[in-house]
């Protein structure tokens, strides 16, 4: 295949420095990093072009109510893109010095405007290598492909493959794990040799922390390396912290243990966490292309592929056409995997032995309201839901509590971090957890039942790269303490969230250091008067990666446990999974909480569980309900 005058797979290993939105809107650094780029030794530069309309959801983009993962991604496109025009200079630049130009398209409009500028070879992003009409598009410039397979199965992979294949399309096929930073154990980079059966030409999209990790891939046999490329890791921007800065010092000095982790058995292809995330945020769903009545027999021109990536797969188009609309539809409403069944998981009446309750947003609790009566509802607030005005959503007195979550996440992009040693940050984090404090205030009187509302809050103290030494804890926790003392908390109590070590934020891997182990979770508890939300999947989590008894850990957190979020768990980063889909044995479990925290709320917190009206929620207490 041949890219300009580089003969892929025949010569060189062909380097992309995918510059992407890296430039944050800024014609002038976009241009500096192209001249970096072209002295560090890259042969290409890469950037991203979306028409946000055509990409995205009107309800989407107005933050209707969208998931927060998704309302964070929207925040950063719209402000983080190049012009049209601004594309072209960028273009005219890289010719005139001598360096190729490409671009990823992320839909049909941009693929007209890359045309005119004359561009040698496409880009699939990952969360687009299911989008086969986006892909039919592309393969009709005539242009060479590349596209990475990040978030995607191997019969996904494979489906792709064959289309590409049916059309006589050039292509690379890029390995990829599509998290931001990646974490090492979850590349599995001898994959390449599978993926290599799967088609011959491949290379290496690698989004982890330095760069031993694509030295091994090269070594396997990728002929194209793309990395991220910025000149400040930590600037604001979902790619900054998984990106590599001009020059790369001490890399080589970890990289065979860094080799080791990343080379996985090569065995089997598996979505991670993180990619589960990026994929609900950015891939496509089969949406209805307008208002659908139940008892409609599907049709083309009733369906719709758009962002974001939350409801059924575009790849599940045809199986979709001729089915039956199981329930009332309007303009935009996700399909999902249901609709290609014959029935509906639906709430019942359900019996447990402490109260129990389901997570809600703001704009989805009347609808919940109006089919179940839990004991409690727990509020999951995003950092736009702080601006809203709570009596658009609520209304009357409600015969049940309720429990708030705190965001973790903020505008700014901006972590809660109650721990922080960066002093601005801290009080940045004080001042926007009291407006969570109020707002909770501000909704006790729709729940008169509920004396002192609890405040699910993950506290902070993350790190980017590495844990933090056992004897710089201690700091985190004054500091934490400091924070506390300075909070009006009259009328609700706070509750720090039992931890995983490996966070989820941004579509990528953190560390976190405090309220992870149980002795510590244990001595500052009673040192402060905090009691805990026991969040069962971060703790299995945490257990598997410290090879820790859960069951041990259980018994030593429930006394101090308030509230308590069941979930499944597997490995070290399988969080939120189904009921009886993971490594707890929840009657062993149950023994426990019933004996040292018998009165103890509850929700189910699996992912995506609020998809087609809660049907996750549904599936996991009824599961519940059999086992404990």
């Amino acid at each position: 295949m041949k890219i300009s005058n580089f003969k892929i797979g025949e010569q060189k290993v062909f380097v992309i420095a995918e510059i992407g939105n890296n430039h944050n809107g800024s014609l002038d650094l976009a241009l500096e990093m192209v001249d970096a780029a072209k002295d560090a030794g890259a042969d290409c530069v890469k950037f991203q072009m979306r028409n946000m309309n055509s990409v995205y959801r009107k309800k989407s983009l107005a933050k209707q109510g969208e998931d927060l993962g998704t309302e964070y991604i929207l925040d950063l496109l719209e402000r983080f893109q190049l012009s049209e025009e601004e594309h072209k200079k960028v273009a005219q630049h890289c010719s005139v010095n001598g360096i190729l130009y490409m671009c990823t398209p992320w839909d049909s409009n941009s693929i007209k405007i890359l045309e005119k500028l004359d561009v040698q070879a496409y880009k699939v992003a990952s969360a687009d290598l299911t989008n086969l009409p986006l892909i039919e598009n592309l393969i009709s410039t005539k242009k060479p492909l590349i596209l990475s397979t990040g978030m995607s199965s191997v019969d996904e992979i494979q489906i792709t493959t064959k289309f590409l294949n049916s059309r006589n399309a050039e292509f690379v096929l890029l390995h990829c794990n599509s998290t931001y930073p990646a974490p090492f154990h979850d590349i599995n980079l001898n994959w390449i040799k599978k993926l290599m059966d799967i088609h011959p030409l491949i290379g290496y999209s690698g989004h982890e922390r330095g760069i031993s990790v694509t030295l091994a891939a090269v070594g396997l046999g990728a002929k194209v390396i793309e990395r991220h490329f910025t000149f400040d890791r930590s600037m604001e921007g979902p790619d900054h912290a998984a990106s590599l800065e001009p020059l790369e010092f001490k890399a080589l000095v970890t990289g065979i243990r860094e080799v080791e982790l990343a080379l996985g058995d090569g065995f089997e292809r598996i979505i991670s966490q993180g990619e589960m995330i990026n994929r609900e945020n950015l891939a496509k769903s089969l949406i209805a292309a307008s208002d659908l009545v139940k008892g409609t027999i599907i049709e083309p021109h009733h369906l719709k592929v758009l962002s974001p990536g939350q409801g059924l797969s575009a790849q599940k188009y045809e199986e979709l056409l001729g089915r039956t609309v199981q329930r009332d539809m309007l303009e935009e409403d996700y399909f999902y995997p249901s609709d290609l069944q014959d029935s509906r998981i639906e709430p019942k009446s359900y019996n447990f032995n402490r109260p129990w309750g389901v997570p809600v947003r703001y704009h989805d609790f009347a609808e919940y309201n109006a089919k179940i009566k839990p004991d409690i509802f727990e509020f999951h607030l995003s950092y736009s839901d702080l601006d809203l005005d709570i009596d658009d959503f609520l209304n009357g007195e409600y015969d049940c509590d309720f429990v708030v979550h705190a965001p973790e996440l903020f505008s700014e992009s901006r972590l809660m971090d109650l721990a922080s040693p960066d002093e601005e940050y801290r009080q940045y984090s004080i001042r926007e957890t009291q407006r969570v404090i109020d707002i909770t205030r501000s909704i006790k009187k729709y729940f008169p039942a509920t004396k002192r509302p609890m405040i699910v809050a993950n506290i902070g103290g993350f790190t980017m790269d590495n844990l933090l030494p056992t004897d710089e804890l201690d700091s985190y926790y004054i500091r934490f303490a400091e924070s506390l003392s300075l909070l009006d908390l009259e009328g609700v109590e706070l509750i720090p969230q039992t931890m995983a070590p490996f966070p989820w934020h941004f579509g990528g891997q953190r560390y976190q250091n405090l309220f992870v182990h149980a002795d510590e979770c244990t001595h500052w508890c009673e040192k402060l008067n905090l009691r805990m939300c026991f969040d069962i999947s971060h703790s299995r989590l945490m257990s598997n990666h410290f090879d820790i008894d859960f069951y041990d850990f259980a018994k030593k957190i429930a006394p101090i446990t308030g509230h308590l979020h069941l979930g499944d768990a597997k490995g070290v980063n399988g969080e939120g999974l189904q009921i009886g889909d993971g490594d707890i044995d929840f009657e062993r479990l149950a023994l426990i909480l019933n004996e040292e925290c018998p009165k103890a709320s509850f929700i189910p917190e699996i992912w995506q569980g609020h998809k087609n009206g809660g049907e996750g929620f549904w599936n996991a207490l009824a599961r519940l309900e059999k086992i404990i």
